[in-house]
């Protein structure tokens, strides 16, 4: 028997993994704080739920994909909430940026998300249908928690490599040499990165619609220092990109792709990549 889908938070993210769910034959039930998501999927063959409670009524499994731990708590725990349609043998997946899935945009159109999940090895296996239509490598990475921790290790790890590559390029543009010969070449050795592939040409492009906002960035690292301050672990080259990201938020640039961390450090150097 197909376990019937609720998905709430049709974002960026939240679109392409709803409609894949679909493409995957699970019936799907969806709500979200605002209308076109919605009506974009109930166009499609989604059935339309009044509210979180009632998608939670409505469904086997439900998964949430929204911005920040308060809106997790408030569409899980809040009036009208998950909680109040919970019935037995439920399963709630929260998949928010503040959680298991990493990929981006792109990631999520295709289908090839990565996906690291926390939680009890059993619901993780009832699951597995479901997120193998969202995601090509899922990950079991311990109990409940652990989903959230590894992509906070995912998220450190892409932006500091983001902003090696920012500074590549930024060299470049200052030596005069061509920021596209630059990605070629340094794309074929060990210097190759996912950020270089793809973020760099856009950089170069001028290109910063997003794939994943500076804001969601920003937040997410704020949340790895958060962390990494309860435990005393040292993280100073985090602790300096995330500081650069909160300032690109603060020009009001929260809204744009992470590719434009390259505008902070051309504001520094006096000197534009293109």
């Amino acid at each position: 028997m197909t376990d019937r889908i609720g998905f709430i938070g049709l974002g960026i993210m939240g679109r392409p993994m709803a409609r894949n769910l679909m493409k995957a034959g699970f019936p799907l039930t969806v709500w979200n704080r605002s209308r076109p998501g919605i009506e974009e999927l109930v166009s499609e063959g989604a059935a339309e739920g009044a509210d979180a409670a009632d998608v939670a009524r409505r469904s086997d499994i439900v998964i949430t994909m929204v911005g920040d731990s308060p809106d997790v708590e408030e569409v899980a725990l809040g009036a009208n909430g998950i909680i109040e349609g919970a019935h037995e043998g439920l399963v709630h997946v929260d998949m928010s940026t503040i959680s298991p899935v990493s990929g981006g945009q792109q990631g999520a159109i295709d289908g090839t998300l990565s996906i690291m999940a926390g939680g009890e090895a059993k619901t993780l296996e009832r699951c597995r249908p479901a997120m193998a239509a969202m995601g090509r490598k899922i990950v079991h990475c311990g109990p409940s928690g652990a989903g959230q921790t590894v992509k906070l290790c995912n998220q450190i790890a892409v932006a500091i490599t983001n902003l090696g590559v920012c500074e590549a390029l930024v060299f470049a543009a200052r030596s005069g040499i061509d920021p596209r010969v630059m990605i070629e070449a340094v794309s074929a050795g060990a210097g190759t990165s996912w950020q270089l592939q793809n973020l760099a040409p856009r950089m170069v492009e001028r290109d910063f619609h997003p794939g994943f906002k500076v804001a969601h960035q920003s937040k997410d690292l704020r949340l790895a220092l958060e962390a990494a301050a309860a435990m005393a672990a040292p993280l100073p080259g985090t602790g300096l990109v995330a500081g650069m990201f909160a300032t690109l938020q603060a020009d009001g640039l929260g809204d744009e792709g992470t590719q434009a961390l390259v505008k902070a450090l051309e504001k520094a150097a006096g000197v534009e990549v293109h």
